[in-house]
């Protein structure tokens, strides 16, 4: 579970996001990145639990936390801290090439699901590829029951393309697919969920939902 204080400090971090008022509440910052670094802890011993790659290879919990700093160069918003909490764990860490599973924590829009968002293009290259050939089993994977019922959505698209990517053909079964430049799931947690007793249970259920698509994609990645 997440406790009320972290919700809390995230919800007036949004109201107040300046470094002044950041510095002025450091230690309740600390207080909640704490509270959210044990969920993450305790995520990776729950997914190790049934994925057996990241059984294998564990990342380390503050490897796949995201600063909280926002990188403001380029943006044109200038506020300088992000509203909420994110954590992806994987077997290849959180800058690795593959697939997993992510957590994020924000008052009103917290999330978990597994995918692979916006791949480099070399890792993309081999997604499709593995679509394509197995088209099939990705079918079955992505129109499971079992994995619509946690995911209605389905899996999404980080983007896509508007013409069939080079080598594929429009008349491909699997173009829509193909035409994806990534691969994710969303299950959206209402706050009195995620402070709830049970909410690591509730992530454990998102994510083995999510791990036939996860495999399925770091099967194609392979070794990079």
């Amino acid at each position: 579970m997440i406790n009320e204080c972290t919700i809390d400090f995230l919800r007036r971090l949004k109201a107040n996001n300046s470094r002044d008022w950041f510095m002025d509440h450091k230690p309740e910052y600390q207080v909640a990145y704490g509270d959210f670094f044990d969920t993450v802890v305790r995520m990776i011993a729950s997914i190790s639990s049934f994925d057996p790659a990241v059984a294998k290879a564990p990342p380390d919990p503050k490897s796949c936390i995201m600063r909280i700093y926002r990188d403001i160069r380029f943006s044109r918003d200038k506020t300088p801290y992000k509203t909420g909490f994110f954590a992806y764990v994987s077997s290849g860490g959180r800058k690795g090439p593959f697939g997993g599973y992510y957590l994020h924590l924000e008052p009103g829009a917290s999330f978990a699901g597994g995918g692979l968002y916006l791949p480099e293009p070399r890792v993309l290259e081999k997604v499709r590829q593995s679509i394509d050939q197995r088209y099939p089993e990705w079918l079955s994977i992505v129109t499971d029951p079992g994995m619509l019922a946690r995911y209605p959505r389905g899996v999404e698209p980080s983007g896509a393309v508007k013409r069939p990517p080079k080598g594929y053909d429009a008349s491909n079964p699997a173009i829509v697919y193909l035409k994806f430049k990534g691969y994710y799931t969303q299950h959206f947690f209402q706050d009195t969920e995620v402070t709830a007793l049970d909410f690591i249970d509730e992530l454990a259920v998102s994510y083995r939902a999510a791990m036939p698509l996860v495999v399925f994609l770091n099967q194609a990645v392979g070794v990079i």
